[in-house]
């Protein structure tokens, strides 16, 4: 009984001295600038979301928060980066379908995104859109279709990567007209814009987050979304299915991520954080300016979305023979 007693106060001790420690920690992050890794060039929606959420996370964490770009490899080159980088919170991922769902099965990754790259919590998900420049004359995507049957082996379609989402939209496109189209990749969207502006490739499926901006200044017209429903940013654009093409209904989400085995604490932190911003009305309406829908799922629910879209997408690619060229 004796040694019990003894053993009570030093236990107690020792409780509240980790949660001393605990708290300490969590009061201390960020203790350096942060990072936001971006697979894609500037100009895209993945890197508009990254610096909306570093300008207001800068604000509230009182760091820096700087936003790296480093396009290529369908996202995976600035997700390499993150999950090899020490985890201690201050290296994130913005990270998209692409490079977490699609990538993987494409390509041969020196890194897990299931288990090196933590979930934080989903930013939005955006229709993709089908936009034509000013060289082709279709008003419709019956008209598309028909031009480009007319002028077989002559349509080029453009995407962000090969294994992005584009690509795969591309392709399901293609399949599900009995199209022959060919894939030009680029290095992110706002490259693909320049050529696709230029006249040097015909189409492309891009997020509306990428392509708004282009769409309003009138550069690019949108023929098609391939969401369920018409995005709130292009009303009177038709769905891909009111277009008579069915079973092409394909959103690209975006996601906040940080290095696997990153403290909870940190991650917690991250977590309220992105909670925080979401919440935001000036960010709420940047999210809608851009086609984007919200969809509230943060730690563990959208580690389990994330792993559920990792199988969807590799059925998909494997019924599709889709493989990287």
């Amino acid at each position: 009984m004796k040694q019990l007693k003894t053993w009570i106060p030093a236990f107690a001790g020792m409780t509240i001295l980790a949660l001393t420690s605990f708290s300490s920690f969590a009061q201390t992050y960020p203790s350096k600038s942060i990072k936001i890794m971006v697979g894609a060039s500037p100009g895209g929606g993945t890197d508009i979301i990254a610096r909306v959420l570093a300008e207001k996370m800068s604000a509230s964490l009182k760091q820096p928060v700087v936003v790296e770009n480093r396009a290529g490899a369908s996202n995976t080159i600035a997700a390499e980066i993150t999950a090899k980088a020490t985890p201690d919170g201050h290296t994130l991922l913005v990270a998209t379908t692409t490079g977490q769902a699609i990538a993987p099965h494409l390509l041969k990754l020196n890194y897990d995104p299931q288990k090196d790259i933590t979930p934080i919590g989903m930013v939005m998900a955006v229709p993709n859109v089908l936009i034509v420049g000013s060289s082709v004359q279709a008003k419709n995507v019956a008209e598309l279709i028909a031009d480009i049957r007319a002028k077989p082996n002559t349509y080029q379609y453009a995407s962000s990567g090969i294994g992005s989402t584009q690509h795969i939209a591309g392709e399901a496109f293609a399949a599900r007209t009995g199209l022959k189209l060919l894939h030009v990749p680029y290095r992110g969207s706002s490259q693909a814009h320049i050529d696709l502006i230029g006249g040097a490739v015909q189409m492309m499926f891009d997020t509306t987050s990428s392509a708004m901006p282009q769409i309003n200044g009138g550069k690019l017209r949108p023929l098609a979304v391939t969401s369920g429903q018409r995005a709130s940013v292009l009303p009177n654009t038709p769905t891909l299915m009111e277009a008579g093409i069915k079973d092409l209904d394909m959103t690209t989400w975006y996601g906040l991520f940080v290095t696997g085995g990153t403290a909870d604490a940190t991650t917690k932190i991250l977590i309220d954080e992105l909670k925080r911003i979401l919440a935001l009305p000036d960010v709420q309406k940047r999210i809608s300016d851009l086609g984007g829908m919200q969809i509230p799922l943060y730690g563990d629910d959208f580690k389990a979305f994330n792993s559920r879209e990792f199988v969807t997408y590799r059925t998909l690619i494997k019924d599709a023979n889709i493989t990287a060229q």
